[in-house]
């Protein structure tokens, strides 16, 4: 498996005639482009200004030796190989080359056929590891729209929403759990607007005092508190012509909502401390994962503002609705996360994964991701097995959810009263959900129907 384009060889040797011998044969005997060095200091002005794939390095080089350049050649590139060359052929020196990242080491002398056999394997590698890469993220893109990532049914149907949605002008709430990607959602509806170009700002009012956050969405007139020295614009006129979007709406104070409500029936507010109102064209996009008509009822939020919140309405689902994307997610987070600690070809165990797909993720993407980067730092391999997976991920938790049997139950009674036991956990565990927790327990909803229906559950 030959590249169409010659592929480049970098030879370091602080001797004149082992540099000549290997460009000459190299140059001779394949498909290659050679350079030599006879230092570290020439090797790193080469690889500064050249793309190389491969590096002959000797170990015993003047100034920097070359496990140091090793080093450093693997911490620029890591996809880049290198083949160590040394006089001193010792088992202690090629493992501590082959834990630095070397492909393989050469004793000197060496055999012609040796080097370009070993060469050649080692490109064929690299070339391998390259093309892999490029197909998962491939792949990875196929899958992506709008920064989210998901083919299953519920995701195609939530970006056909957001297609439909995304034109008008008029008001949208996401509603869904937290880790759910409410955000990516409000930004997908922005870009597929009339003005993508436009402001897109986010507001999170939680922990925010009233007057405050009054005065970051409205701004504020000259002295209209302590400290307001001059007049200030607020996000509304920052985002004049685009998108607003409320992240947890429900935690605005009343006295704000009004002002808000005011907003979007007569498209002006005004500042705090002003008596001029200003007109605004924005659109109000808002999240929640709390469920406003339960607030509405209870008092806690505005019914008027409900409403006009509530136009157009998108439910983004939960990881555990849509378990089918859960390798897609995490192929395109360890690319990213490869990418971000310059590691790439990170890839998950195939029990590792399966574990991942089993667990019942109620932080949902945000969740899994958070997983994903605490298992890439702490390994330093490549693969990444059961053994990272977080403890608390294991859904071998039922035994501690047994509750204690009398003396002298039967055998059957144990069983049912275990079985009992074990449902209502899983009811608990997926908020009274029968289906998610057919799907904790690992049976068909109907078996589960069935036997709750025989042990009496209402």
């Amino acid at each position: 498996m030959k590249s169409a384009q010659p592929e480049t060889i970098l030879v370091v040797d602080d001797e004149e005639v082992i540099r000549d011998v290997l460009g000459t044969l190299l140059e001779r005997r394949g498909h290659f482009e050679v350079h030599l060095a006879r230092d570290g200091q020439e090797a790193a002005k080469i690889l500064a200004s050249t793309p190389v794939d491969l590096v002959l390095l000797d170990l015993m080089l003047p100034g920097e030796d070359g496990l140091e350049i090793l080093a450093r050649i693997k911490s620029d590139d890591p996809m880049r190989e290198v083949i160590m060359m040394t006089a001193h052929g010792s088992v202690e020196t090629a493992v501590e080359a082959m834990k630095g990242g070397a492909f393989h080491y050469l004793t000197k002398p060496f055999q012609n056929e040796e080097v370009i056999l070993l060469a050649e394997k080692a490109l064929t590698q690299r070339r391998l590891t390259l093309e892999n890469i490029g197909l998962r993220r491939a792949l990875a893109d196929q899958h992506r729209w709008n920064r989210f990532v998901g083919r299953s049914p519920a995701m195609r149907a939530l970006y056909r929403t957001i297609e439909q949605v995304a034109p008008a002008r008029t008001t949208v709430l996401i509603s869904g759990e937290s880790g759910t990607g409410k955000e990516l959602a409000a930004e997908a509806i922005h870009r597929g607007g009339e003005f993508p170009e436009a402001p897109f700002l986010v507001v999170n009012s939680s922990n925010i005092p009233s007057e405050l956050l009054e005065s970051q969405l409205f701004g504020h007139a000259k002295g209209a508190f302590t400290g307001a020295s001059s007049d200030r614009k607020g996000l509304f006129e920052a985002a004049a012509g685009g998108t607003l979007f409320f992240d947890e709406i429900s935690t605005i104070p009343i006295a704000v909502q009004a002002k808000l409500l005011r907003v979007l029936q007569e498209k002006e507010f005004l500042p705090l401390g002003s008596v001029k109102a200003v007109k605004v064209d924005v659109r109000i996009i808002a999240a929640s994962n709390d469920d406003l008509s339960e607030l509405v009822n209870r008092g806690e939020f505005r019914e008027d503002l409900y409403y006009r919140l509530n136009v157009l309405r998108i439910v983004l689902p939960a990881l555990r609705d849509r378990k089918e994307d859960i390798p897609l997610l995490v192929e395109h987070f360890l690319a990213q996360l490869g990418d971000e600690h310059g590691r790439p070809g990170l890839r998950l165990t195939p029990e590792a994964m399966n574990m991942l797909v089993r667990a019942a993720w109620p932080g949902n993407v945000r969740e899994l991701r958070n997983t994903i980067e605490r298992m890439v730092l702490l390994s330093a391999e490549e693969e990444l097995g059961v053994d990272l997976v977080p403890e608390e991920l294991s859904r071998v938790r039922r035994t501690d959810r047994r509750q204690p049997l009398p003396a002298g139950l039967s055998f059957a009674a144990a069983v049912e009263s275990y079985e009992r036991s074990l449902i209502r956990w899983a009811l608990e565990e997926c908020g009274g959900v029968q289906r998610r927790a057919a799907e904790l327990l690992e049976v068909k909803p109907t078996t589960l129907s069935e036997r709750m229906k025989r042990l009496g559950f209402r």
